[in-house]
């Protein structure tokens, strides 16, 4: 019987307990809670500055000027609105500096370069066309252009253009993933002579 008892007045002290620790808790979290709230008052620079400006107002009676300065946005805004932007008399016909001659003189001229990828060059003109097709399987059209160069005889040049130069390094990488590598070649009008040196 003595163990009985005993048993008993254990389930009541397991109660005690889980209330105990929940009233410990809720003492823990109110108490930090007013440690941080004391902490970030007193640590607080704006509720500093505000508050010795009062005290030094308050010693000398009157406003003491402080290092800070107060700015007003919309005085900035309102000069900047209210100036003008075009001089009318400047862009008027007839006048040397006009707005148009400027931005003309400070746009580079454009690139009329034309950019082609060579893919070979070969004495052979059933080389060139063999590598004609290749180059038709993996779906890219080609020229063979026939060209006769002092002391090496007729070439034939495969190659594939004009692109323009942002298509360049896709393209080359496309035809290098099937076998074919390519040289660039820039033409710098439709008459001029090549940049490169190949064949």
């Amino acid at each position: 019987m003595a163990r009985t008892t005993q048993s008993r007045s254990h389930p009541q002290k397991k109660g005690g307990s889980v209330w105990s620790g929940i009233l410990i808790g809720v003492l823990v979290g109110v108490a930090a809670a007013v440690g941080v709230a004391v902490w970030v008052g007193h640590s607080n620079p704006f509720a500093e500055r505000s508050a010795s400006t009062a005290t030094r107002t308050a010693k000398t009676g009157k406003a003491v000027p402080s290092n800070e300065q107060i700015v007003d946005p919309l005085s900035k805004a309102t000069a900047t609105v209210n100036s003008p932007r075009f001089d009318f008399y400047k862009i008027l016909p007839g006048n040397q500096n006009s707005a148009a001659g400027q931005n003309a003189a400070k746009t580079p001229p454009p690139d009329t370069a034309q950019y082609y990828l060579q893919a070979g060059a070969f004495p052979n003109a059933e080389d060139a066309d063999n590598l004609k097709a290749r180059l038709a399987l993996t779906g890219y059209e080609s020229d063979i252009q026939t060209v006769d160069i002092p002391d090496k005889g007729i070439w034939h040049r495969v190659r594939l253009g004009p692109y323009k130069p942002e298509d360049l390094k896709r393209i080359q990488a496309s035809l290098a993933q099937n076998g074919i590598s390519t040289t660039l070649i820039k033409i710098k009008s439709p008459t001029g002579a090549t940049s490169s040196t190949t064949k």
